[in-house]
């Protein structure tokens, strides 16, 4: 074998062990409940409702060193809608509002992940609710990563956005008005390593 060859080799070899840097896969944590999804949104324009949503899963991958490989899902039952207050759960749940009969899932697929330094993000992706598909921009905060009691690893971030009700055909948004136009959803997420 010529020293070329084994040059060519040696080169193709550390150029693909650098390539296959994987980033970390992470499940959510909902079954030990350290993940939330809630939002809030005005009541009349006369003070804050806040809610959330009692069951959803997801995954992500996250790499530190190279954010093209960051990637997130998240699936909500639209159901699970919880305000604590039942009759106008059963109401959030009619076809006037999320109509979880038709469209039992929210479904959240990142496109592409920002990093802005310091801990923070910008994530980007399609949010499908009442099988409408929307581009939407999520404010991130990395909160912190490392070892549990139980031997495992886990990872935590943060992270906000602004929903408009109407782009998602609620019947309910033009009676409520302007005020109650947009949702404050905030999402706090853990994960743990696979």
């Amino acid at each position: 074998m010529t020293k070329k060859l084994l040059f060519l080799l040696m080169a193709i070899l550390s150029l693909s062990s650098f390539n296959l840097h994987a980033a970390e896969h992470y499940v959510v944590d909902t079954k030990g409940m350290h993940a939330f999804v809630t939002f809030k949104i005005k009541h009349l324009g006369y003070s804050w409702l806040e809610g959330r949503f009692n069951q959803f899963s997801g995954d992500f991958d996250y790499d530190e060193s190279n954010s093209i490989n960051n990637r997130v899902q998240i699936n909500i039952d639209t159901a699970s809608i919880d305000s604590n207050h039942a009759e106008r759960d059963k109401h959030l749940r009619s076809e006037r509002f999320f109509d979880t009969k038709k469209f039992p899932t929210a479904t959240f697929v990142s496109t592409n992940w920002e990093d802005k330094g310091n801990g923070k993000a910008i994530l980007k992706g399609k949010f499908t609710l009442r099988g409408i598909t929307k581009d939407i921009i999520i404010n991130v905060n990395k909160i912190g990563a490392g070892s549990d009691p139980w031997g495992g690893f886990r990872r935590g971030f943060e992270g906000e956005t602004t929903l408009h009700l109407s782009d998602y055909k609620m019947k309910e948004s033009a009676i409520l008005g302007a005020v109650a136009e947009d949702v404050q959803i905030w999402l706090s997420i853990e994960g743990i390593r696979q």
